[in-house]
């Protein structure tokens, strides 16, 4: 028997149905699919079904000082017990194996992890097979020329886990012990995780020490034929030519020539033709960056072109390669979209032209080409609308590297007008080239209309705008992923899992993203006590050791001891500081959490959460001050920058997924519901015949309201009522229930009218009911199955799958995500 192994369940899959010619079967081992037809079996992984970690006995933080981990042992355990068992069953029974996982660092090291568990059973022989496409002709052409795995590459790999477990757990336990911050709200530390943390806290740094500077600039416009446009006041400025103007005084000055006058005259006009280039092929980070122009997060983009790639779409999408290979032929792929619907007829223009020949990058690699459709188009209602938008991209972007260029028209006119000259730029749109075929590059022309030297144009107004100098934008997800890769931070399949863990250990928030006050403080801790933690000069050099691993010019053992002596260094200088960390980060963490003062006793009054889990607001003078106040049960509280004047109190929003919302002021919140009274609507339905309760509107101090009954909390029967809008109680009844109808009037034109309460939230709970995985939010089919291939094939499962493990697992899947869900199913 031939056992071919994959390292996804959907690549599985795709490789039995092109290799059986679609006359694989499935059935399930132990929960895994396993495909089969003749004498061969296919089985995908999850990823890594093995992983790195500490013996036992390291466990305990309290137990072993973190400077222990740098020399512990590292060894290997099974992260998917059941996909290990099916595997090693599989081996047994296995005559030769195949290992067909995807080429790039990670995939080696999958491969080479499965190839050790083939050999835990047997010795048969084991080949490697690589693509970069999952299409019929590769895949073909990929088994019949098998290879041998690449353990240098493997070992590359291995070494990146290594080392990230030790720099990890020794310096997130040392901060995390320091601040006696534990459980889960620990202060994470990861080599490429802090380094990166860093760029965006520095950036935050500069536009915080930003102080901007007052200019002005003038505008007038010109006709010409009763036709205006726009131009623009400029002067000499030591040989450049200048639109701002700093000196208020010199701004009036020039508005006030330009205003004196009621025309201007044309004293130079110039005509030029510039060629616009097509833009280069995509690799990882140009594919990140124009998702993102679309709106898709890095992780998102990702997530879709691996599934766009499984499906044989598109090429593997973890690529530094710029420059198309030899071996693929452009216009036989534009042929491919000859016909296609959506593509077909600019596959045909494109057909059309003299030349065909791709513009090419400057990175050109041997081991993926970049990203580009691979000629088997899906229909339209195949994909969902993200998954389309994402390949459309793709396909377009392959479409515009093999277009010609555009050619632009530009115009430049300079007039004189009461002494002060003015400026004009048209351009115009000759040649569209390759902007036909690819709308996400900015066509837009500026009309202005042709004229001669000495020629003289109306003035129709003169406009003087007062600015300010900007302080530099935040870095977006794609433009930080540049400066990962340009720093050599992390590698192209890692740098947008390294920005979903900022987020999902909240030190990061926003898009794009800003730091968090605890992000602030772990990195001033570090720079203070430890530079080395946040240097990306050192994170570089350990990306340059792993990648002369995968050369053959250095070996995993002696890179794991060099970052292990690096480590020693940075704890010798973190050993005498510890209590100063300490104190450092406690006091961010405090002031991260501090609402404002204290009524009663001046002290600060702080978020904070009680034993069973729930948040609320408590006086730091406790014990002494035992003020509290409520704070909504429902999501995870972040203190907010708003602030109310009456209480001196910052605002709170609960984070609650989709159901997110701004709770306020937690004081204006209490104060209120103390001074509403209870309205009473009708009986109680539970202990209304036997001890006459009735049900009433209450307002709780939490900013919640609900229908409940006036005898809690002997009877604590209650039905939730929307935190937003009026409550008006209607002449309308309900016949079963013996209870009025409701209407919330939530400042629209079209009230909610909600009706019986007791009604609404039965209808509520049976449309809202979850009996499997697709009824939560944002699980369809296709995330249901990569959940349960990652073993998570029903809610219990869910309710006890760690977050980080299945983030790590599912591709697509944060571990943010993955908690919503579970404060979903126990909601």
């Amino acid at each position: 028997m031939r056992l071919i192994i994959t390292e996804k369940d959907n690549a599985a899959r795709r490789i039995a149905e092109i290799l059986s010619e679609g006359g694989a079967s499935a059935n399930r081992r132990n929960g895994v699919n396993v495909y089969r037809w003749g004498d061969t079996r296919v089985v995908g992984l999850s990823g890594h079904v093995v992983g790195v970690d500490f013996p036992e006995e390291y466990n305990d933080w309290r137990d072993v000082e973190p400077v222990e981990l740098i020399d512990a042992d590292v060894t290997k355990e099974p992260t998917q017990e059941n996909i290990v068992t099916t595997l090693k069953q599989l081996a047994r029974e296995a005559d030769e194996a195949t290992i067909a996982t995807d080429y790039d660092r990670e995939g080696e090291l999958i491969g080479k992890e499965a190839y050790e568990l083939i050999r835990e059973e047997t010795d048969v022989p084991v080949d490697r097979v690589r693509f970069s496409s999952i299409t019929e002709r590769e895949v073909r052409e990929a088994f019949a020329n098998p290879d041998d795995i690449d353990f240098d590459l493997a070992a590359a790999g291995e070494a990146r886990q290594i080392i990230d477990l030790v720099w990890g757990a020794a310096l997130t336990r040392f901060l995390s012990l320091s601040a006696r911050q534990l459980g889960d709200d620990f202060i994470s530390v990861g080599r490429v995780q802090s380094p990166t943390l860093k760029l965006i806290v520095d950036r935050e740094r500069e536009i915080q020490a930003f102080d901007p500077e007052d200019y002005w600039e003038i505008f007038a416009d010109l006709q010409k034929n009763g036709s205006a446009f726009e131009a623009q006041y400029f002067y000499d400025d030591d040989g450049k030519e200048a639109e701002r103007v700093w000196v208020e005084d010199d701004a009036d000055d020039a508005y006030a020539d330009l205003t004196s006058v009621d025309a201007a005259t044309v004293t130079s006009v110039r005509r030029r033709t510039r060629t616009d280039s097509p833009p280069t092929p995509f690799n990882t980070t140009a594919f990140i960056s124009a998702a993102s122009s679309l709106g898709y997060s890095a992780q998102q983009a990702m997530s879709i072109a691996e599934e766009l790639y499984t499906t044989g779409y598109i090429t593997y999408p973890r690529t530094d390669n710029t420059v198309y290979p030899d071996d693929l032929e452009e216009d036989a792929l534009l042929d491919e979209f000859v016909g296609a619907g959506h593509f077909g007829e600019d596959a045909e223009a494109l057909l059309e032209q003299e030349d065909i020949t791709a513009t090419e990058g400057d990175e050109e690699t041997t081991d993926h080409p970049p990203i580009h459709p691979t000629g088997e188009i899906p229909p339209k209602v195949d994909l969902s609308d993200d998954e389309w938008e994402i390949y459309e991209l793709v396909v377009r972007r392959f479409f515009a590297t093999v277009a010609e260029a555009a050619t632009w028209e530009h115009l430049r006119v300079v007039a004189e007008a009461g002494g002060r000259s003015l400026k004009a730029n048209g351009k115009r749109l000759v040649e569209p080239g390759y902007h036909e075929v690819y709308p996400y590059s900015s066509a837009s022309e500026n009309h202005v209309p042709d004229v001669e030297e000495g020629e003289e144009l109306a003035i129709s107004e003169v406009r003087m705008e007062e600015k300010q100098t900007q302080p530099p934008r935040r870095y977006g997800q794609s433009r930080l992923i540049q400066t990962m890769e340009d720093k050599g931070l992390g590698t192209k399949s890692t740098r947008h899992n390294s920005i979903e863990k900022l987020y999902d250990r909240g030190y990061i928030e926003g898009d794009p993203p800003r730091p968090t006050t605890l992000a602030m403080a772990v990195v001033e801790a570090a720079e203070e006590f430890a530079d080395h933690v946040v240097s990306d000069e050192m994170t570089a050099q350990l990306e340059a050791d792993m990648t002369a691993i995968a050369n053959g010019e250095a070996t995993l053992d002696d890179v794991a001891d060099e970052s292990r002596e690096m480590l020693k260094r940075v704890f010798d200088e973190l050993r005498d500081s510890r209590e100063e960390i300490g104190e450092h980060l406690q006091e961010s963490l405090k002031a991260d959490k501090t609402l404002g003062p204290c009524p009663k006793c001046g002290e600060d009054m702080l978020v904070r959460r009680s034993r069973q889990g729930s948040y609320f607001v408590g006086c730091d003078g406790f014990p002494e001050c035992r003020n509290t106040l409520p704070l909504p049960s429902s999501g995870e509280p972040q203190v907010l920058e708003d602030h109310c004047e009456e209480h001196d109190m910052h605002h709170v929003k609960m984070l609650a997924g989709r159901d997110t919302f701004v709770h306020g002021c937690p004081r204006c919140e209490a104060e209120k519901a103390d001074e509403s009274e209870d309205e009473v609507i009708g009986p109680c339905p539970d202990c209304g015949d036997e001890h006459d309760g009735e049900l009433a509107i209450k307002h709780l101090r939490s900013g919640s309201r609900l229908v409940g009954c006036t005898r809690y909390p002997e009877c604590d029967y209650s039905l939730p009522l929307p935190r937003n809008g009026d409550i008006s109680v209607t002449d309308a009844f309900c016949e079963e229930h013996d209870l009025p109808e409701l209407v919330i009037d939530a400042d629209s034109d079209d009230p909610w009218e909600l009706g019986c309460p007791i009604c609404n939230y039965e209808e509520y709970q049976a449309r809202t009911a979850v009996e499997d995985l697709e009824d939560l939010n944002g699980i369809g089919s296709a995330t249901a199955e990569k959940l349960g291939d990652a073993g998570v094939d029903s809610l219990a499962a869910l309710r006890e799958a760690d977050p980080d493990t299945i983030a790590t697992e599912v591709q697509g899947v944060s571990a943010t995500q993955v908690r919503e869900w579970q404060d979903e199913l126990e909601a």
